[in-house]
């Protein structure tokens, strides 16, 4: 993998408000400072409901990449679910999202992780792409799963 990528912590909280600003932003979505701050740092304790990287430099990072975690009876185990990626636009389309995606990926599925899914509005052409170029298959009109890693 040519991108670093690095898992956040409570020190990286300055690098990670700009993304998560601009992320909602995008999505039309208000949030002030302390309310970002908040959503986030329990994962940046290192709960064990998620996790957050920081794809690149850790100063200046290009984007972020949220992941939840739950557990399947039915898959015996650990799930994840691809909650947040945000990649700065200036240098986006350059396969990053897709390649530090398949890195965590990796690493989650030899800590044990059995599935890693992704809700995404169907309506979301951009997501839906990105999803499809991942390889994971539409489950129905809300959720894209990738297959049993």
């Amino acid at each position: 993998m040519s991108t670093a990528i690095s898992l956040a912590t409570t020190a990286d909280i300055d690098a990670l408000l700009p993304l998560l600003q601009r992320h909602d932003e995008e999505r039309r979505n208000s949030t002030d400072n302390v309310q970002l701050a908040e959503s986030v740092q329990p994962l940046l304790e290192g709960q064990p409901h998620g996790a957050i990287w920081l794809i690149g430099p850790r100063r200046s990072p290009l984007g972020y990449v949220l992941v939840t975690f739950g557990w399947s009876r039915s898959l015996g185990g650990r799930e994840a679910w691809l909650d947040e990626i945000f990649i700065r636009p200036s240098v986006r389309n350059r396969g990053i999202a897709k390649e530090v995606t398949n890195a965590i990926a990796v690493s989650l599925t030899k800590a044990g992780l059995k599935a890693f899914h992704a809700r995404v509005n169907i309506q979301d052409v951009r997501a839906r792409r990105f999803c499809e170029k991942l390889g994971w298959k539409i489950e129905d009109q809300t959720r894209i799963l990738s297959d049993l890693l």
